[in-house]
């Protein structure tokens, strides 16, 4: 069974290639935006899936655009990868600690797209980054994934310990909940 997915999206506001592989490969990531490649990587590594993705964006607006429809993209090949989701243990969470920030996340590969999102960030920029667009990734990774994805930063004084807890929380959660080790469907309905 492939576990796998290559997306690409083309508006006038972005251009993004994306190649996605549950089972493993290699992490590269070039969005033009520095930490958002520094979380997207974290977040390839951590899981142990293989990622690799191209955007170009117009930054010279902001980086709102880049960061939202990267999140679509990846929510797409998520669920292109995860087929019928047949076999995988549907449901992780885990808590990374980063010095003084504790992310959390819960994930659930449900096919009903949710997200809850409790963070505030101290600092609103991070380089070319605007904080607030943590939330507005996930909203769109769990969309367009199907997945209900609850995550927190319940404290924090460094906002990119913050939100790169948050990253790698994710990513150890959709690695357990994408991990094969089920027989069919986790459902008592038969489907997801």
């Amino acid at each position: 069974m492939k576990r796998q997915a290559s997306v690409t999206r083309k508006t006038r506001e972005t251009d993004i290639k994306l190649a996605l592989s549950l089972d493993g490969g290699s992490v590269e990531v070039a969005t033009g935006v520095g930490f958002f490649d520094h979380m997207l990587t974290a977040f390839g590594v951590h899981s142990g899936f293989g990622l690799e993705v191209w955007a170009k964006g117009d930054l010279e607006v902001d980086c709102h655009h880049t960061v939202e429809d990267v999140g679509i993209v990846l929510g797409q090949a998520m669920a292109q990868a995860l087929g019928d989701k047949s076999g995988i243990k549907r449901y992780g969470h885990a808590y990374i600690p980063m010095d003084e920030a504790l992310g959390s996340c819960v994930v659930d590969i449900s096919g009903r797209p949710f997200l809850v999102f409790q963070a505030a960030f101290p600092q609103e920029a991070l380089g070319a980054y605007d904080a607030c667009m943590t939330e507005e990734f996930f909203r769109a990774f769990a969309m367009h994934s199907g997945l209900t994805l609850h995550l927190a930063c319940p404290y924090g004084k460094n906002s990119h310990h913050m939100i790169e807890a948050l990253f790698k929380a994710c990513a150890h959660a959709m690695r357990d909940a994408c991990a094969l080790g089920q027989e069919g469907v986790l459902s008592s309905k038969g489907m997801l």
